[in-house]
């Protein structure tokens, strides 16, 4: 009784309280037009219809004003009213437009679309220009649903995720509203004053729908959704695109109006396909209706995209500016079927008010004060579009529904059927959570962790954890600790650590961890457990080499100012060689038996590549990314490297008071990492890394600079950071070094233009890696290889061929893996 009572004085607010001048729009059979733009005549003040076709103006003075009512494929109309009293009931029927191609004088010699998008192409830039700065009011709305949801993923329950699926398995499980004051400068400065944030089901939430997020300015060269797409009038568009004149018709003002199509010349190409129209003579843009498949986005999950724009003409400024803007999509993986909608409403333009380069800052995103806590009179006051009756539905029910859900008594019956020991438990560990008071704990299986190498032989963990939250998750505190057992070397060890995270804006964090441990001489651990374990068994290649430390050690992470996060640790080791205890193999070679746990020595069976020694090892690193743009949400900081500028890194390392005195030593390095977006040409991305040894000559070998390299032929984890053909240890040093790494990826640049082989979607990517060190050539590696490949949306793995030189050509190989980025 009470959510129906809710229900009902919800459906009231939303369509009699505030909403001055209200109405339905339909089309000429009484069918609702949605996302119809209505303003008021010769002013940026006005909304859109919502899905039903119902729309509600704001406005709060009684006097006379002509209604403007707009969308793609009807004519304009315009109505004028007199207002005495309010509220003011205004419904209007939209006819269609009369497109039609008599009055186009064709030119047999060239294409009638061609000549008027190339006069749009050449006008770009200038149409641009006219809106050098703008203050605006924005309005945004996310809707995501499902259609159809499997009951597991994986074995996995998903369950009603938080309310929004029913019975059907299908239901809202996003929605959530904007409004913010917006700033601008020309060419990439935005800034935003969220004043009210709602998401249903979370009256502590915050919505993520920003209007940078939705920054689709068509008249630039490329717009980023997902990839980087190239616009119908970008300066190569003609490169990418091929167009027809579909008619003309007038505007209200008597504007000439041309609909052309875009068709994209290649399927994959990163374009859109369909509608732009352009404005004779001041070959400005009206609107556009452009879709753009998953594939071309590169976003697997999703099937389709659908961007909409409508522009708005101001007598007083002469500009044609953006009033709205929706973002249909559809998409489907793992079972899961559904679709969405954001919305942008665009209002109360301010043209070229002044605005400079010192009135932005490096914070782009900012929250007003109690801006999640707005109550549905305020929201029914400022919001434009006005809700569904399903959105209505959705805020009633999953507000109603937080309210039960956030209590002890559901928390804790839900955590009783939660916490239960199930058989899956075995393999995939045990976790007991208290949800109202926000702390878990759990055990890992070690069944998931068991592996095997030649010196522990059959090995596995167990894990554990404690886990508490405060403050929604801006502080936590964590412990954690590890058993591990070998079976072969009859050797327990194990580790105890914490974690404290002091807050969510600069997240530091303080550590301290101890125990006995095994651990690669490479401490970036080149080669997985799993790998090693598979290479070992079934063809005796153990080309993981460890050595044992007893450890103390505490660290701290805080990002001082915006972009320049300091980490340091400072730990006290106790480090003994190890050796080969076992040479159990499944699939034993005839012409091959295991190399020794020496890395410096194959052959060098019970010799110990250092000796036995205790040191304490201090650590300084630096990490600038220069010209940081950051979002401050209420609950966090959250940090968008840009991407026009490297990241740089530094660092010292000191190695001191060991017990052998040679062992001590001193390190400094320096990083640059830098990802380039080329448009319709793909992405560059380098990483440079450049080191130098002081007072090291006879330093442990657990201290020299390893490389990571690759000697499984199976390619793992950023192809950045690896030298795919390169032995773990020959390039390990303790003296200067520099290492570069760079690929390019050409995303359908080359291979989208190759007949029957575009149809396969791959990309094509070409690589090169040095590394150079004293006393030694320089080694190195030429890759070119099919990234992409896959069946359907499920595109992960990689293939390429590289060569190796090293005075002279080395060798050559196949790698097949995963590229991660």
């Amino acid at each position: 009784m009470k959510t129906k009572l809710l229900f009902s004085l919800a459906f009231l607010f939303a369509f009699c309280s505030f909403a001055q001048i209200k109405g339905t729009v339909t089309n000429g059979q009484n069918e609702p037009l949605p996302f119809v733009n209505i303003f008021l005549e010769n002013t940026y003040i006005g909304t859109t219809s919502n899905e039903d076709g119902n729309y509600e103006l704001n406005i709060t003075e009684p006097k006379s004003y002509t209604i403007v009512f707009q969308f793609i494929g009807f004519k304009t109309l315009k109505k004028t009213i007199s207002v005495e009293t309010f509220p003011f009931v205004l419904d209007a029927t939209l006819v269609d437009e009369e497109i039609s191609l008599n009055e186009v004088v064709i030119n047999s010699e060239e294409n009638p679309a061609n000549i008027i998008m190339r006069q749009a192409i050449a006008n770009r830039e200038a149409n641009q220009e006219r809106i050098r700065s703008y203050k605006a009011d924005f309005y945004s709305r996310g809707l995501i649903r499902i259609k159809d949801a499997p009951e597991k993923i994986l074995g996995s329950e998903i369950g009603d995720l938080g309310g929004g699926l029913d019975s059907t398995r299908s239901g809202v499980i996003y929605l959530s509203e904007t409004v913010s004051k917006l700033e601008f400068l020309r060419p990439n400065k935005l800034k935003e004053k969220i004043l009210a944030s709602k998401v249903s089901g979370d009256s502590k939430g915050f919505s993520f729908n920003n209007a940078i997020d939705v920054d689709f300015d068509l008249y630039n060269n490329t717009v980023e959704i997902g990839n980087k797409i190239i616009t119908p009038i970008a300066d190569n568009a003609f490169g990418y695109y091929r167009y027809v004149l579909e008619g003309v018709f007038y505007d209200d003002r008597g504007n000439l109006i041309n609909k052309i199509k875009a068709i994209p010349r290649r399927k994959n190409d990163p374009v859109f396909e369909g509608f732009i129209y352009i404005i004779e003579d001041q070959w400005t843009i009206y609107a556009a209706e452009l879709d753009l498949t998953g594939t071309q986005a590169r976003i697997p999950a999703v099937d389709k995209i659908t961007i909409t724009q409508n522009f708005s003409f101001s007598e007083e400024d002469a500009i044609w500016a953006k009033i709205s803007q929706n973002i249909d999509f559809e998409y489907g993986l793992f079972g899961i079927k559904g679709d969405g909608r954001f919305t942008a409403v665009f209002s109360n333009y301010e043209f070229n008010p002044g605005l400079k380069r010192n009135d932005f800052s490096r914070e782009i995103v900012s929250f007003a004060d109690e801006a999640n806590k707005k109550d549905s009179i305020f929201w029914n006051t400022v919001r434009p579009v006005p809700l569904t009756l399903e959105e209505i539905t959705d805020y009633v029910k999953k507000d109603s529904l937080q309210l039960i859900r956030d209590s002890k008594v559901y928390k804790d019956s839900v955590d009783t059927v939660d916490n239960q020991f199930k058989f899956e438990n075995l393999i995939g560990g045990y976790t007991y959570k208290n949800t109202y008071e926000n702390w878990s704990m759990g055990l890992t299986s070690p069944i998931e962790t068991i592996s095997f190498n030649t010196v522990q032989g059959w090995n596995a963990d167990i894990n554990g954890f404690y886990r508490k939250s405060y403050e929604d998750n801006e502080r936590y505190i964590s412990f954690n600790g590890s058993i591990n057992y070998g079976f072969s070397d009859e050797r327990i060890r194990g580790t105890l650590g914490a974690t404290y995270k002091f807050n969510n804006k600069s997240r530091p964090y303080l550590s301290l961890a101890g125990g006995v441990t095994t651990q690669q001489f490479n401490g970036n651990n080149p080669i997985s457990k799993s790998l090693n374990t598979g290479f070992s068994l079934f063809g005796e290649e153990n080309y993981m080499k460890i050595y044992e430390t007893a450890f103390i050690q505490t660290s701290y992470s805080n990002e001082i100012v915006n972009g320049l996060r300091l980490n340091s640790s400072l730990n006290y080791q106790r480090r003994q060689p190890l050796f080969n205890t076992t040479d159990q193999a499944w699939y034993p070679q005839d012409d091959r038996v295991y190399t020794s746990n020496n890395p410096l020595n194959e052959s060098a069976f019970g010799v110990a590549p250092f000796e036995t020694h205790n040191l304490i090892k201090f650590s300084l690193n630096a990490r600038i990314n220069f010209a940081q743009n950051y979002l401050s949400y209420p609950d966090g900081k959250y940090n968008i490297p840009n991407s026009k500028y490297p990241t740089l890194t530094l660092g010292y390392e000191k190695g001191f008071a060991s017990s052998i005195e040679d062992y001590n030593f001193d390190q400094i390095k320096i990083g640059l990492r830098q990802g380039l977006n080329l448009n319709s040409k793909g992405r560059f991305d380098y990483n440079i890394k450049a080191g130098k040894f002081f007072n090291a000559d006879d330093i442990a070998f657990v201290d020299f600079q390893h490389f990571n390299g690759n000697q499984t032929q199976v390619g793992t984890g950023s192809y950045l950071n690896v030298f795919n053909n390169l032995p773990y240890y020959v390039g390990s040093t303790n003296d200067s070094y520099l290492e570069m790494h760079a690929e390019h990826d050409f995303n359908g640049f080359i291979l989208g233009r190759l007949p029957l082989i575009k149809k396969l979607n791959f990309n094509l990517v070409v690589g090169a890696h040095a590394l150079a060190t004293p006393n030694t050539n320089s080694y190195q590696e030429y890759t070119i290889g099919l990234d992409n490949i896959g069946w359907g949306k499920f595109r992960f793995l990689r293939l390429d061929y590289l060569r190796s030189y090293q005075s002279g050509f080395q060798s050559d190989a196949i790698i097949i893996g995963l590229k991660v980025f």
